[in-house]
This record gives structure tokens, C-alpha cells and sequence, in this order.
């Protein structure tokens, strides 16, 4: 495994490659034209699971005219169920979509502008209070539902900034986030762009075997460096999938 660097990497090394990685692919236009409500369904609905599992389940909410909290609110759970069944663990994931929304009128009384009006601090404090919502949930909510500045961190950020030499692969959730967010400036957009990025690039280049002859950072990934392929341990993709 990569050692730790000696310090945490700086705004400039991040964004370096943030430059590099747009340079490459360009702007990614995650979850663009979506309502936020549908955003909200989709992070949770996308646990363990790959996106078109997601989108087919989302397409089923719509044409029953679920896809709206109220709707939501009424609609029994085992009925829920089986409109989410595409997107897999669906018993599991009705409850998660309740407890959400049981969540939002607690709270707000339905209106996802009131709730999305607190600070960001207590909303996400409030978001991992629900049942089924963990921080890669609570970070994709805060950041492309709520457009808050709130790094969502998964399984293909831990693989390419371990690989980079900038962390390590077993560094906690909230360690990593907090590398993110005390070097980057505070601006949703950028995270958005970036987070999109990082998986656009894990997807095509930095694979569990990685293509290292193909990447925009190789010269500086001390991984690729290093040589370090043939002894590698494929790193799995659990957690929140990615919305392409």
C-alpha cells in the first residue's frame, strides 16, 4: 500500500488536477435538468447498485406520479417496493424513501426550500440522523439536490487519490472529505464538476486495473511511478453509484 505523504496536499495540487481531468473530459453536467426531489431519490435509490437500474426504477416512480413527496408520503411501502424493484434491495430502499420523507415533513413540513434554507452544518447533521442516509448520501444530497459546498467522497476517490500518493486508501470518510474541503474554495459548482470528474475518470482510466499508459496524470501518480500494476488489489465501487 502507498504511504501517507507527510502533509496534506495543497489548493494548487488539487486543483492541478481538477485542471487536467477537465482539460481531458470536459464538463460533466451531472443531474442537470432534474428536480431536486428526483435528485434526492435517485442517491438513495443508487446505493450498491449501478445507475440504469436506478433510472429504470425512477422512470417507473414517474409514471405512476410518485416522484413528488406528498405522493410519496401515501403511497404504501410494499406498493413502493415493487414500482423501486429495478434498482435492487428494493424492500430495503421503500423504507429508506420513507424514513426520508417522514424525515422532511418533520422538519419542514414537506418543503424542500425550508429544509434546504439551514445551515449546512445542521442540515447534514439532520440528514445522517435518517435512517439509511449515510455521509456518501448526505454529501450527494447537500451537494446536487441542496447546492451546498459538501465533497461527496466514494470508493473511486479513495482508489485514484491513494494511487496519487495524496491519501491513504483506508483513511475515514470524514479524513478524506476534510482534505477536500479545507484546501478547496467553498464553491458547490466546482465540487460538483470535480466529484464528476474524479468517476468519469476512474471509469475510463483508473479502473481496479488501471490504464496507465492512458492517463492525464500519470506523470504525477506516484502509482504509475512506481510500476506498481501487476501487484495490484482491485478496489470495489461499493456504496453510492455514480448518475451516467
Amino acid at each position: 500500500m502507498l504511504r501517507t505523504t507527510p502533509s496534506a496536499p495543497s489548493a494548487s495540487r488539487l486543483l492541478g488536477i481538477y485542471r487536467r481531468l477537465f482539460g481531458r473530459y470536459g464538463p460533466q453536467g451531472w443531474w442537470p435538468a432534474r428536480g431536486r426531489f428526483e435528485v434526492i431519490v435517485g442517491a438513495i435509490l443508487t446505493q450498491n447498485t449501478a445507475w440504469t437500474n436506478v433510472e429504470k426504477a425512477i422512470r417507473r416512480l414517474k409514471r405512476d406520479g410518485l416522484l413528488e413527496p406528498g405522493r410519496l408520503r401515501r403511497v404504501p411501502a410494499a406498493r413502493l417496493a415493487v414500482r423501486i424493484r429495478p434498482a435492487g434491495y428494493f424492500n430495503v430502499k421503500a423504507a429508506r424513501l420513507k424514513n426520508f420523507v417522514r424525515f422532511l415533513y418533520r422538519e419542514a413540513d414537506g418543503s424542500l426550500g425550508r429544509l434546504f434554507r439551514l445551515p449546512a452544518v445542521e442540515l447534514r447533521t439532520k440528514l445522517l440522523g435518517v435512517n439509511g442516509i449515510g455521509p456518501e448520501t448526505a454529501d450527494s444530497i447537500m451537494l446536487y439536490a441542496a447546492g451546498k459546498p459538501s465533497f461527496v467522497i466514494d470508493a473511486y476517490t479513495r482508489r485514484l487519490f491513494s494511487r496519487l500518493g495524496l491519501l491513504r486508501h483506508d483513511a475515514g470518510y470524514e479524513a478524506i472529505r476534510g482534505v477536500f474541503e479545507r484546501a478547496l474554495p467553498k464553491d458547490p459548482r466546482l465540487y460538483n464538476e470535480y466529484h464528476a470528474l474524479i468517476v468519469e475518470h476512474a471509469k475510463r482510466v483508473c479502473r481496479p486495473r488501471p490504464l496507465c499508459g492512458a492517463c492525464a496524470l500519470k506523470t504525477r501518480c506516484r502509482f504509475a511511478r512506481a510500476g506498481l500494476t501487476s501487484s495490484l488489489h482491485p478496489i470495489n465501487n461499493g456504496g453510492v453509484s455514480s448518475p451516467h
